[in-house]
């Protein structure tokens, strides 16, 4: 059965009054949701006091408003309705969610996938490939008994077993506009690996993929060789290095070899960080398949393998800025996924909304966008049921793009270090040597080791 979606002069005794997300309602209409639904065979046999249209949004709302209860998301989507809409209770919010299932939510985040590359300045692109990272992270879920089977707490580390069950999230994001190319996820006794070389069936030709150091295996060289992208990937150096032949010297410094019948060019460089505390110097060790000098030379591609923290900004974004810190809300796997599936989307809508906001600023880097910024104007306007119905002149930047506008970001400093604590986790001063928190402007220098004819 279908209905005909809800506007901003519908009456609050409207069931799908509730129904929108604010200015992103425009990215995501009910067309698209109501799409989704039937693609995943979620259609609706009779019209009820929830139906599955609105219950998908409220998901999505939920992915905004983190740390509040499904009521209190509802109460936000009627919040800046013309009349009093009557709140269900939190029961019949998650049996509406049960019926709706996690399908719908997967669905509908396939059909943003890639849809925040809008504009070619967006995106960063080298030797004329798409530049794309992978790797994973873990997002803790209510520990229940349910989410424990399913999702067991890790164990080992100082502390012993964590506090929380965790699924295991592997995603391929762009570089530039950050968002998700695909994304896998599940219980965190599967091994990144394992996952990777799911996600990476997503892997185009005309992708240049860039890892870390864990994706520098023989098997997954071959895997996403197979898929006709090229990788850039980092690899461990003396003890537990991979068994690399000098075949030919290339004149930039770096070598041609092979691993497991896949052609690779290997690349030594030591990069040295200069700021006014220090200096310090390691060594590095990537391995690509372009193959060319001429095309990708050695000092350009240790540049561009800086461009991996881009997923780990990705990641920032969805733990620390939408969720908080918190963990996921759902006591059930199946509510997990379905959760997991929202936030992923919202993710994405998200990164639309700002890649629409930059179109025609060429001069403009996507990074410079807050992505904070954005989230709470898209909060705000959720609250105020704000442009949930596109006008006659569609406008892409919209509230949501002028706030972005107004509040730029400086250019992005020169990263100096992998990990560090910015913030201390006891007021306490620890015993010993200070630790100097401080963050300094950054010289880097690249020098390319010229392999020893013995190796």
């Amino acid at each position: 059965m279908s209905h005909s979606a809800s506007n901003s002069s519908a009456p609050a005794s409207d069931v799908f009054a509730p129904g929108h997300l604010g200015e992103l309602t425009q990215i995501v209409p009910p067309e698209m949701i109501d799409a989704a639904l039937a693609t995943a065979g979620g259609e609706e046999q009779r019209l009820r006091r929830l139906p599955s249209r609105v219950v998908v949004y409220v998901l999505l709302a939920g992915a905004l408003f983190a740390g509040q209860g499904w009521r209190h998301v509802f109460s936000r989507l009627t919040a800046g309705l013309p009349g009093p809409v009557v709140r269900p209770s939190g029961a019949a919010i998650t049996e509406a969610m049960r019926r709706v299932g996690p399908k719908s939510l997967r669905e509908l985040f396939t059909f943003f996938v890639g849809s925040a590359v809008t504009c070619a300045h967006q995106r960063v692109r080298f030797a004329g490939r798409l530049v794309v990272a992978i790797d994973g992270t873990q997002i803790p879920v209510a520990d229940t008994e349910a989410n424990r089977v399913m999702f067991p707490k890790p164990r080992g580390g100082p502390n012993g077993q964590a506090g929380y069950p965790m699924i295991r999230l592997v995603a391929i994001v762009t570089a530039g506009t950050r968002d998700v190319i695909e994304a896998v996820f599940g219980t965190d006794k599967i091994g990144e690996l394992t996952y990777a070389e799911r996600v990476a069936t997503a892997l185009r030709p005309g992708m240049l993929l860039l890892g870390d150091r864990n994706f520098a295996t023989y098997k997954f060289f071959t895997t996403v060789a197979g898929t006709g992208a090229e990788f850039l990937i980092r690899a461990k150096k003396g003890n537990g290095a991979m068994n690399l032949p000098i075949l030919t010297r290339l004149r930039d410094g770096s070598f041609l070899s092979v691993a497991a019948g896949v052609r690779v060019r290997v690349i030594d460089a030591a990069v040295t960080i200069t700021t006014e505390a220090s200096t310090r110097t390691g060594e590095y060790r990537l391995i690509t398949t372009l193959l060319n000098p001429a095309e990708a030379p050695a000092k350009q591609l240790m540049g561009l393998y800086h461009e991996r923290w881009e997923i780990e900004t990705a990641y920032c974004e969805l733990k620390s800025t939408i969720l908080g810190g918190r963990v996921l809300r759902s006591r059930y796997p199946t509510g997990v996924e379905q959760e997991v599936w929202a936030l992923l989307t919202v993710y994405q809508v998200l990164r639309t909304a700002m890649a629409d906001a930059l179109l025609d600023t060429p001069d403009i880097d996507p990074d410079r966008a807050s992505f904070t910024t954005a989230l709470r104007t898209a909060r705000d306007q959720v609250i105020q049921a704000a442009g949930i119905i596109a006008a006659t002149t569609v406008d892409l930047v919209g509230c949501i793009g002028a706030a972005l506008r107004a509040d730029l970001m400086p250019d992005r400093r020169t990263r100096t270090r992998p990990r560090v604590i910015k913030r201390a986790i006891s007021k306490y001063r620890a015993k010993g040597r200070a630790i100097d928190r401080r963050t300094y402007p950054a010289t880097l220098t690249t020098r390319i080791l010229t392999p020893d004819p013995d190796d």
